[in-house]
C-alpha cells in the first residue's frame, strides 16, 4: 500500500478535473489517488472514468460540502496520510517528496502544507493559504503572504520551514490518525475555516502543523465560491465563531466573543461603506445562525484549550490603523 492517499473533493467540477487532474496524476508516483464526488450532477464521473482510469472515485449521496464531505469520504481511505487537494491545485513534480519526509522523520508533526501560489498569477503567493496560516486574539485568520485583502508576491522571503497555526484546505495533509482522532472535520461549518477549527484543535492535543516551501502548488481560488459571494461571507463569520467557542481558553471565552461583536460591526460598516450591502446582510445573519447553535457548540468543547494560541493581538488593528499589509514574525 502506498502511504499517501491524494483525495480531491469535487462537485460539478467537471471542467476542473479536466484541466488540473493531469498534473495530479502525473506527479504523484508516491500516492494513490482519489475523487471524492459529492454527488455531482454534470459530467464529472464520466470524465473520470474516460480519461483517469487509475483515479478511484468515491461517491457521496448527496452534496455535503467540504467537511462532511471529506468525513464520510475519508472512512473508506485508509493510506496513512492524507492529502486534502482542492479540484483547482496545480501540483509541481515531487511536491509529494519533501512532506512525505517530515511526516516519516517528525512524529510530532500532524498536519503540513506546501506553498500555494496564485494560479493565475505565479509569482504571487494565493489568498486562501499563502505561506501558512496563523489567527489573532480574536480569531481573525491571516497567512504569511496575505493578510485580509493584501497578497505579496514570492520573492523568496518565505522559502523555509517554520512551525505555523493552521494550514489551508485548499491543500491540507494530515496523518491519519491524526485526522481520526479528531473525529475529522465539524460537519456543521458546511465550508469555510473548517481546517482551522481542525489544526487548533490538533494544536490542543499536542500535534503540530508545519509550513514547507520545498512542494509548491498553484491554486485558482474561489472556483466554487468566490469572494463576492454573500454565502461565503456568511460562512466566514459564522464558522469563525463556532470556532472561538469550540476552543478558547474558558477566562477568555466570553470577552473574546463579545469583542467579536464589536469588531464584526466594523466589519459590516466596511461593507456598506463599499456599498456591499448583501454582505452587510450576510454578517448579521452570521450572528444570528451562531446564536441558535451556541448550546450545541458549547458541548463540542473538549479539554485541554491552550492559552497562547494567536500570533497577533489584533490583526483588523494592525492592518486598518497601523497599515500593516505584510506579515511580521
Amino acid at each position: 500500500m502506498k502511504k499517501i492517499a491524494v483525495v480531491i473533493l469535487n462537485w460539478n467540477g467537471a471542467k476542473l478535473l479536466e484541466q488540473f487532474l493531469p498534473s495530479v496524476v502525473a506527479y504523484s508516483e508516491e500516492a494513490k489517488i482519489y475523487v471524492a464526488d459529492n454527488a455531482s450532477t454534470d459530467q464529472s464521473i464520466a470524465v473520470i472514468k474516460a480519461q483517469f482510469p487509475s483515479v478511484v472515485i468515491i461517491q457521496n449521496d448527496g452534496n455535503y460540502g467540504f467537511a462532511k464531505g471529506y468525513n464520510f469520504a475519508l472512512r473508506q481511505v485508509e493510506e496513512e496520510y492524507y492529502a486534502l487537494v482542492n479540484s483547482d491545485i496545480e501540483v509541481t513534480k515531487n511536491w509529494l517528496t519533501p512532506i512525505l519526509s517530515i511526516f516519516e522523520s517528525e512524529p510530532a508533526i500532524g498536519i503540513i502544507q506546501p506553498k500555494i501560489l496564485d494560479y493565475k498569477r505565479k509569482e504571487y503567493f494565493e489568498y486562501a493559504g499563502a505561506a501558512g496560516g496563523f489567527i489573532d486574539q480574536y480569531g481573525y485568520p491571516y497567512c504569511r503572504g496575505r493578510i485580509f485583502d493584501s497578497i505579496e508576491k514570492d520573492n523568496g522571503q518565505y522559502d523555509d520551514e517554520k512551525i505555523i497555526f493552521w494550514a489551508s484546505g485548499a491543500c491540507f495533509f494530515i496523518r491519519k490518525e491524526v485526522y481520526r482522532k479528531l473525529h475529522g472535520f465539524d460537519g456543521d461549518f458546511f465550508a469555510h475555516q473548517e481546517e482551522i477549527d481542525l489544526c487548533w484543535r490538533a494544536f490542543n492535543l499536542g500535534y503540530k502543523a508545519r509550513y514547507t516551501s520545498k512542494s509548491v502548488v498553484y491554486h485558482v481560488g474561489g472556483a466554487t465560491l468566490n469572494e463576492s459571494n454573500p454565502k461565503k461571507t456568511f460562512l466566514n463569520f459564522r464558522n469563525s465563531l463556532l470556532m472561538l467557542t469550540k476552543n478558547l481558553p474558558e477566562n477568555k471565552l466570553f470577552p473574546i466573543i463579545l469583542a467579536r461583536l464589536f469588531l464584526d460591526s466594523f466589519a459590516g460598516v466596511q461593507f456598506i461603506l463599499k456599498g456591499k450591502f448583501t454582505h452587510f446582510w450576510a454578517i448579521i445573519k452570521a450572528h444570528f445562525h451562531f446564536y441558535s447553535l451556541i448550546n450545541k457548540t458549547l458541548k463540542k468543547r473538549t479539554s485541554p484549550q491552550t492559552e497562547k494560541y494567536y500570533h497577533s493581538k489584533s490583526i483588523v488593528y494592525k492592518y486598518f490603523v497601523k497599515n500593516g499589509t505584510v506579515f511580521e514574525p
